[in-house]
């Protein structure tokens, strides 16, 4: 089988249904005020498609490795920025999960991410996968290459970096000690959403997450902190195909940044 592919004409939007209702509590609409709505715009998709629902491949100039610079900072996973107010909080349906015709390199059981256009592949057999919209990492918060699932979690806690709660000292009040340090308790009201997938290069943690995310309108966005972020629903969904050690593969977009 395989991977690296032109895929769907970019769109920005918003998302599948996710498991949390947008009735959020004070406490998490505080929060989201902080953490998210803020979008950066769409990168120019550098993929063309061949048939609606029909992803093409392509070699990509380059493969690396996933980024060392700048990761430690980007730890939380957390919107890149805040303070515009979301209009419409429903999902798109352009980023719906469905199965789609698919040729590529990569095995099935593989997942490959194409930033450029905020969808994640899960390769299956007989030249299909299933294509889940995601959000990505805003300007200058991008990265590519591959990785392995290390660890995965179910409502997982998040730990703000202590360079975002310098800049953002209105989500300390938020916080708490935990058993790894000062963070949120897992829960509907965590932005890292129901599920986590922790990628790693060999015994080495990348910093970086596949998670759920609180805020479906954002599927389809480049708001991240370098995260790939899917609706609730579709990580759960995502959670329950793939296995520790499975392959991540990171498409490369303009101004994403790997190390060599």
């Amino acid at each position: 089988m395989a991977e690296w592919f032109k895929a769907p004409v970019l769109k920005t939007g918003r998302g599948f249904r996710s498991l949390v209702s947008s009735n959020l509590t004070p406490s998490a609409s505080v929060l989201l005020a902080v953490v998210c709505c803020y979008r950066v715009l769409p990168m120019k998709p550098s993929h063309s498609v061949k048939a609606e629902g029909t992803a093409e491949v392509r070699e990509p100039t380059r493969r690396a490795v996933l980024v060392g610079a700048g990761a430690f900072a980007l730890g939380g996973c957390a919107t890149n920025a805040a303070t515009t107010t979301v209009a419409n909080r429903e999902p798109d349906p352009a980023f719906a999960r469905k199965v789609v015709d698919y040729s590529g390199r990569e095995a099935p059981g593989t997942i490959v991410v194409d930033p450029a256009n905020h969808f994640l592949y899960l390769v299956q057999k007989n030249g299909q996968a299933t294509r889940y919209g995601v959000g990505v990492g805003g300007e200058g918060f991008g990265w590519y290459g591959t990785a392995t699932i290390h660890t995965k979690q179910e409502w997982p806690d998040w730990y703000p970096p202590p360079e975002m709660l310098a800049r953002k000292p209105e989500l300390r009040p938020h916080m708490t000690q935990l058993q790894s340090g000062i963070g949120m308790p897992g829960g509907p009201d965590n932005p890292i959403g129901a599920r986590a997938l922790y990628l790693w290069q060999g015994k080495k943690d990348t910093l970086y997450r596949i998670h759920g995310t609180n805020e479906p309108w954002t599927i389809g966005s480049n708001v991240s902190s370098g995260c790939i972020r899917l609706t609730n629903e579709d990580i759960v969904d995502l959670y329950e195909h793939v296995p520790i050690g499975t392959k991540v593969v990171v498409l490369q977009v303009p101004g994403a940044t790997a190390s060599r």
